[in-house]
């Protein structure tokens, strides 16, 4: 079902197209490259780190993933290689970085990929397992055991293991560091015998509403995997590929594509001087120029046509002008009054006779008199 090899120098490794792709990086391997530990008797457990690139680039194959979850763990290459890749080798290199010596080791991984004849699979299911992660699928014994229940309940005469992809991977958050949560993992497998009765459950009706109310569907068959593997039933995906037509169509060209052009001309590499001077005149010396022009215009206006007071009160009526000089009288008249605090009483104060008696009266209040001790409202005598 899997392809497994463990690491050596300059390894050759034949996977086939569309059939999963497993290979094991093994500390245990690349401690022997490494210098012994410094105090003798004791056992080394250095933290080792892999780099893996594709011979002259600096990242992988779009198929070939890598995971390694700590420096003490050991690291794993996985993917499933395409049809586009048959016959041509492909050449990985692995780079171990020892993390207490800082030093490195580097081996070639020489992928020769050939061409399966019974692929691709027809039928071809994907499951979501929610108690494991992408490393612990990896290992023979586990993904070996998830055949063996797949294939009691397919009952195919060929089952393979497509592709195996972290939840992470497809949208998925990192779980919680409580009650040992995993992130999930996605196992597609293909066979050559149509879906069984049990598969088909997931598509009832009554399981589709259960699905979109997130309640748990009714699978018959869900016992035996539930032992060893938490299934999500409602995010099984299952793929006939016997059934698929063709969706290519011909190319009408209409509004939406641009007619041929023909070959791209570049321009040439001699390029003529070009005047810059119209150009100048344009975008500089014609607007300042209009400016100028508004500027003066506006100036004269404001300068030089106003009508001055004499034709003001030319056009004014003799009577409002009368009233309007009173006012100005009188107005500076109080300023002058108000400026002069010692000017003499006004006649209403000054001493008057007695109509009856002809006697002089004294004044209502003298000049020393302190009219800010009276009171508001005399009591009555």
């Amino acid at each position: 079902y899997t392809i497994l090899s463990k690491v050596h120098s300059d390894r050759n490794v034949y996977p086939s197209a569309g059939v999963l792709f497993v290979h094991v990086l093994e500390r245990e391997y690349f401690k022997g490259e490494f210098p012994p530990y410094p105090k003798p008797g004791e056992i080394s457990n250095d933290p080792i780190t892999f780099n893996t690139n594709l011979m002259g680039y600096p990242d992988r194959p779009g198929w070939l993933r890598y995971i390694q979850r700590t420096p003490y763990s050991d690291g794993v290459l996985y993917g499933s290689p395409t049809v586009e890749n048959v016959g041509k080798p492909t050449i990985i290199e692995i780079t171990a970085y020892n993390r207490r010596t800082f030093e490195t080791a580097r081996h070639n991984l020489i992928i020769n990929i050939m061409s399966a004849e019974d692929f691709p699979l027809p039928y071809q299911a994907e499951f979501f397992i929610r108690n494991m992660n992408v490393e612990e699928m990896l290992a023979s014994e586990v993904l070996g055991d998830f055949l063996g229940a797949v294939k009691n309940v397919w009952q195919p005469e060929r089952l393979n293991a497509i592709n195996i992809t972290s939840a992470l991977d497809r949208g998925g958050r990192v779980p919680l560091p409580i009650n040992d949560m995993k992130e999930g993992v996605y196992v597609m497998v293909g066979a050559d015998v149509p879906f069984s009765s049990c598969l088909r459950e997931v598509e009832n009706p009554q399981n589709q509403l259960r699905c979109s109310q997130e309640m748990e569907p009714v699978i018959t068959c869900d016992k035996k995997f539930r032992t060893q593997f938490h299934i999500d039933w409602c995010k099984i995906s299952l793929v006939d590929n016997t059934k698929q037509v063709s969706t290519f169509q011909e190319v009408i060209r209409g509004e939406g594509i641009l007619p041929d052009g023909g070959e791209y001309k570049p321009p040439s590499d001699t390029l003529k001087s070009r005047d810059y001077y119209s150009d100048f005149l344009i975008t500089l010396a014609v607007p300042s120029a209009i400016a100028l022009v508004l500027f003066l215009i506006l100036a004269y206006i404001m300068c030089c046509r106003r009508e001055g007071v004499e034709k003001r009160n030319m056009q004014t009526p003799d009577i409002q002008l009368v009233h309007h000089s009173a006012i100005q009288k009188s107005t500076k008249e109080l300023r002058d009054m108000s400026k002069n605090r010692e000017i003499a009483w006004p006649l209403s104060t000054l001493p008057v006779f007695h109509p009856v008696t002809g006697e002089m009266v004294p004044p209502l209040h003298t000049d020393s008199y302190d009219n800010t001790s009276m009171p508001l409202m005399q009591t009555q005598q």
